[in-house]
């Protein structure tokens, strides 16, 4: 797992030409990704006190994260290309909030397993909730990123 971290990161801060078919596929990935999860956290929520309405927070803070990511990309204009490259500090506080996430998750499922209260389930004591905001933060960031990248591919091939 910390090589593909690794990896992920170095691929996340790699200088890349935006294209738009690229991230049209990756915007109807993302959406159908994006709906899948909010109707599992909406199912969720059955089970799991407040997993709907933090999956909700995250994604909305995700959003937020993917404009303050394209704001900090540096872009390269060619005249018949465009090149960005992401952001090396927000790429990384991204990958530490899905690594710090999966580490707290493992760590907080053993100590609910065994020291969950008798009248809290053990599925809300582990704290879903909290990991599917995570990783609704991570799905609204590469959405709304995305979207930006499009857009500006858009507004400078048109210009």
């Amino acid at each position: 797992m910390p090589l593909s971290l690794v990896l992920r990161y170095r691929a996340g801060t790699a200088r890349r030409q935006a294209r738009g078919w690229v991230a049209v596929l990756n915007l109807v990935a993302l959406a159908i990704s994006t709906s899948l999860f909010m109707m599992g956290a909406a199912l969720t929520s059955i089970w799991v006190p407040h997993a709907f309405l933090y999956s909700l927070l995250g994604l909305l803070g995700g959003f937020a994260l993917g404009i303050i990511g394209l704001w900090l990309s540096r872009w390269e204009r060619a005249p018949q290309s465009l090149h960005y490259t992401p952001n090396r500090w927000l790429v990384f506080a991204v990958t530490l909030v899905v690594t710090a996430r999966v580490l707290f998750g493992l760590w907080r499922g053993w100590h609910s397993w065994r020291h969950a209260p008798v009248d809290t389930p053990w599925l809300a004591a582990f704290g879903v909730a909290g990991s599917l905001a995570a990783g609704a933060v991570v799905l609204g960031y590469y959405v709304s990123y995305w979207m930006g990248i499009r857009r500006r591919l858009r507004r400078h091939m048109g210009a």
